[in-house]
């Protein structure tokens, strides 16, 4: 009788806590929603580097954490910082959040508030490098080694030295004439325009005259305030809206050239390097000596499949030469610059996918490979730094599983050791000597950690640091599963993802719905927290939706021949793959075959309409956002990589072109653009939309004018509201 009581205690005091579980809102869910920070992102803690001390930032102090055993000792109060900047007759700040150490075992912390710059010694009680920069400024570029500081204003290169002295590096910048700002559309790994050399000294940067370029004619529709009734207002006032001419390059036509200059503030001098026409060229991957007397950089082909690593005289600006070349017969995608060995100035490491996966390979400055040092059925994805005490090169990697990303060291030999938790996906960042890491890390079932790892042992030691509760345990959550099926190929291992309805019932037949992306360089899947399930996925569960997600053939981090099975058909053997998603789908009890949705952006939107317009009896509903409808209309350096030039691909061109599809749409499609999309133009859509009239088809139109290709702030609620909308009125039914 008294365990009877007990266990039906137990259950009257556990059905309480389960009822109290809310629901969500799409605020709680979508990024720019008023609850989302509160509600879907875990805690964190900002722990930043001070040569090997791992520091904390917080608002009012920041704290040195014992290696050991994790305590915290105060270094410096935001009072003292106050203090100090008031004795420089500086204006106070409000946290400590922005500051970093950039110089080991010296009191010197580097403030960033809003325009300025200030770098102060703590326990001098003094500001020792201040700079304000012009509000306008962009592209900001510092030195540490020389307090110099690169930016642009309006395509104009600047360089601010230590001694407060501004010199301009060009004049005539402009949107044709573009200087020190990131180049090629950021393909190849370019993500800035700005390379300071080791000691700070010279400065390489890109130039990019992209005045031989089409310009696509984005209209602005931001206008002054009209004048009020009481207030004159000129004959010349317009309320038209203007255009904002954007040069975009599309496939086969003439694309912009790019040139490397070097500036040296001492001199006051720019020279360039001489690499000859750079028509149909493309330079990325810029490296620079560890003397600091000479640039390396990839030069590639237009066609993207040969490229070569030249070296370059800093001061001359010429030629020395070209150490080694890489070709592939489909595309030679180059990410990453050389990175030199800190202890051997000889010797560099490289990384490739020759062999079919990524990997790093190690150097001598003659060119000559000395040895790959990773190797494997898996990429690498990142080295992170080195250890130059052990001669080890930091790095992760997805070895231990397809969907993780793990940290490792390898050794010269080749020998590779795990660094850390063998689980879900990592975000380290190395201590100055590589002695440490900062491991930040997320799993199917761990909200964060953030762990300090050594890696001086033969079993490297963890101190975990920080453990987040899961925002999430205050929500039904629906149930997520994920698993493998057999791609269109009937051989490769393909990761899905399914998330049951809230409240399942396996009695009961649910619509679902497909999210899609598909394409090159973005995976859906992966073993991070909730298996990196997105909120809209969540909140469509809840609305009563199997939701289902599949990386096809073409997406990432699975290897070259796995990437290259869409080469110059983008969107054929993705649609074949999603169908054998579908066809798993269909398989299941729980899922009503005859009311599929799908739903994907960007690539993911091109992915939709093709299976709406390819597929037409398979899907009942599709969203589309931001599409691509036609390669022909995309630019020149992501378009001609995947699918050659429309000149030497017609048949590509036409086969993968959803215009020519139009007249097949059956299903109720909605498409949503912005309405200044700068990636897909707005050009994919209003094709599509004139293509579809003149079938007779009836596509749905959704603008939101003003926005580039993603939405942001409330208008990503907005946006995650009306596509919700949309499958409730079309599909639920």
């Amino acid at each position: 009788m008294k365990k009877t009581i007990t266990l039906f205690s137990i259950i009257l005091f556990t059905l309480p806590l389960m009822a109290q579980k809310r629901l969500f809102t799409l605020n709680d869910l979508i990024p720019g929603g008023s609850t989302y920070y509160q509600s879907s992102v875990p805690e964190t803690k900002y722990l930043v580097w001070w040569g090997d001390e791992c520091i904390e930032q917080d608002i009012h102090e920041c704290r040195t954490i014992s290696k050991k055993d994790g305590s915290v000792q105060t270094l410096v109060t935001l009072e003292q910082i106050n203090d100090i900047l008031l004795a420089a007759n500086q204006k106070i700040v409000r946290h400590l959040y922005n500051t970093s150490f950039p110089y080991a075992e010296k009191p010197l912390l580097l403030l960033l508030d809003g325009n300025r710059h200030i770098l102060i010694d703590w326990q001098e009680k003094k500001v020792v490098w201040y700079a304000e920069l012009d509000p306008k400024v962009s592209n900001e570029d510092w030195s540490k080694d020389s307090r110099s500081y690169a930016y642009t204003i309006d395509h104009n290169l600047f360089v601010l030295t230590a001694d407060g002295k501004t010199h301009q590096v060009s004049a005539d910048g402009s949107i044709d004439l573009v200087y020190g700002e990131s180049v090629h559309r950021e393909e190849f790994g370019i993500s800035k325009g700005t390379f300071w050399n080791p000691d700070g000294s010279l400065l390489a940067f890109y130039k990019m005259d992209q005045s031989m370029v089409s310009k696509y004619p984005q209209v602005n529709i931001t206008l002054p305030q009209y004048p009020v009734a009481s207030q004159s207002s000129s004959p010349n006032d317009s309320r038209c809206a203007t255009t904002s001419p954007d040069p975009y390059p599309m496939a086969g036509e003439t694309s912009h050239k790019v040139y490397v200059g070097i500036f040296n503030p001492l001199t006051d001098k720019t020279i360039y390097l001489n690499a000859g026409d750079p028509t149909d060229r493309y330079f990325t991957n810029i490296a620079w000596s560890p003397d600091g007397k000479k640039i390396y950089l990839i030069e590639l082909n237009r066609d993207q499949n040969h490229g070569s690593l030249d070296e370059y005289d800093a001061t001359t600006g010429e030629k020395l030469r070209t150490l080694f070349t890489e070709d592939n017969d489909k595309y030679f995608e180059p990410l990453n610059p050389i990175q030199f060995l800190p202890w051997d100035d000889t010797k560099f490491v490289y990384q490739t996918r020759r062999d079919g996966y990524n990997h790093i390979y190690l150097y001598n400055v003659e060119g000559k490979c000395l040895k790959q040092l990773t190797k494997g059925a898996f990429e690498v994805l990142g080295v992170l730094g080195f250890n130059k005490a052990q001669k080890t090169i930091l790095y992760a990697s997805n070895e231990q599983d397809p969907l993780q990303q793990n940290v490792f060291k390898v050794d010269m030999k080749g020998k590779r050791t795990l660094l850390g938790d063998a689980t879900g996906w990592h975000n380290a960042t190395p201590s100055e000597s590589g002695d440490y890491v900062i491991d930040n890390y997320s799993s199917p079932d761990i909200a964060r950690n953030i762990d300090i790892v050594s890696t001086l042992n033969a079993k490297p030691s963890s101190l975990n640091y920080f453990t987040a509760a899961e925002p999430w345990d205050a929500f039904q959550v629906p149930e997520i599963k994920t698993g493998t099926i057999k791609a269109a190929d009937g051989v490769t291992d393909l990761y899905y993802r399914l998330i049951l309805p809230t409240n399942f019932d396996p009695s009961k037949k649910y619509p679902a719905v497909v999210y899609v992306y598909g394409g090159p360089h973005a995976h859906n899947i992966d073993a991070s927290r909730h298996w990196g399930v997105r909120g809209w996925d969540i909140w469509m569960a809840q609305q009563g939706y199997v939701m289902f997600c599949l990386d096809n053939r073409g997406s990432e981090h699975r290897g070259l021949a796995f990437e290259q099975a869409t080469f110059r058909q983008l969107g054929v053997e993705e649609m074949k793959d999603q169908l054998c998603g579908v066809d798993y789908l269909k398989s299941l009890p729980f899922v009503d075959g005859n009311r599929l949705g799908v739903h994907g952006w960007s690539y993911g939107g091109y992915m939709t309409t093709s299976l709406m317009t390819t597929y037409p009896d398979v899907f009942k509903v599709g969203v589309a956002g931001g599409p691509v409808i036609d390669w022909h209309f995309y630019e020149v350096m992501y378009g001609e990589r995947y699918m050659d030039t429309p000149q030497t691909n017609p048949e590509g061109y036409q086969k993968t072109s959803l215009l020519n599809k139009a007249g097949n749409l059956k299903g109720r499609l909605l498409i949503i653009y912005g309405g200044n999309d700068p990636i897909c133009v707005p050009q994919h859509t209003l094709s599509f939309m004139r293509a579809c009239i003149d079938a007779d088809t009836y596509p749905d139109l959704f603008t939101y004018p003003g926005d580039e290709h993603n939405m942001m702030g409330s208008d990503r609620v907005h946006l995650h509201n009306t596509i919700t909308r949309y499958f409730e009125d079309h599909l639920k039914k």
